[in-house]
């Protein structure tokens, strides 16, 4: 008990001491700074995060490719007057003096992209040719491609030959898929002789053939050997590892 009542004495007199020195010596540092500096730290948001990729539609982003794929207003006020002046050839080309001319380029591109996603192929004929008019056009391959292939998919191949003659001019050469779809379309149009001759010229095209068309011209002259043997040959040359199926002559059939 007299311990306990000399410390509680003693309490007091420590605590005024200690004030007193803190009065004297103020403290001069602190734990916690008062500007803490925040280090810096380097933006990476153009780098790609590791094992995203960014996906884009192959195409070269190029002038005719800017811009937001979206239909606008005007866009669509023309698409739906070629529609219903579609069987009268006056009224079509009035149509486009007085509304299609002054599209701007994205509308026009909008325009024609829709016409040959609806199948209206010769409808966007007719806008590609406004198109090669504009002071701002340049030879174009993927436009070329998209028309071409929607005219040999609706069996318009005379029209689709005529634009291929107008894309070689320009010197601007197919690749795969436009082969490909101008081959079947001859082969389901019972015409092998023009297929063997757009076969000839994807042989000698710089870029290097894929086995795709090869394949679609070893079913479709199936009734032609001797045009058959030669492509089976060239098709064996090109793709070595890869096998050409013969079917008995029984089933036989047409493409």
């Amino acid at each position: 008990m007299a311990i306990r009542v000399v410390l509680k004495s003693k309490r007091p007199v420590l605590t005024s001491i200690l004030l007193q020195n803190l009065a004297n010596s103020p403290i001069t540092g602190s734990a916690f700074p008062v500007n803490p500096r925040i280090p810096h730290v380097q933006s990476n948001s153009h780098i790609p995060i590791s094992g995203l990729k960014q996906y884009h539609d192959g195409r070269p982003r190029g002038p005719l490719w800017k811009g937001k794929k979206l239909i606008g207003k005007e866009a669509l006020f023309v698409i739906l007057g070629l529609k219903r002046f579609k069987d009268d050839d006056d009224k079509v080309e009035r149509f486009i003096k007085t509304h299609i001319l002054r599209l701007l380029k994205m509308d026009l591109i909008a325009v024609l992209t829709e016409l040959e996603r609806q199948e209206e192929t010769s409808l966007a004929v007719k806008v590609f040719l406004v198109i090669q008019k504009q002071d701002w056009y340049k030879p174009d391959v993927y436009l070329y491609k998209d028309l071409i292939i929607a005219l040999a998919r609706c069996k318009k191949m005379d029209e689709a030959m005529k634009l291929w003659e107008c894309m070689r001019k320009e010197e601007l050469f197919p690749d795969s898929q436009t082969y490909t779809e101008i081959i079947r379309g001859f082969l389901r149009d019972g015409s092998p002789a023009d297929a063997m001759n757009i076969y000839e010229d994807m042989i000698k095209s710089p870029d290097p053939p894929e086995e795709l068309p090869f394949r679609i011209l070893l079913k479709g002259l199936l009734p032609h050997p001797l045009l058959r043997n030669k492509v089976k040959k060239d098709f064996e040359e090109l793709f070595p590892e890869k096998h050409a199926y013969d079917p008995p002559e029984e089933i036989f059939g047409k493409y």
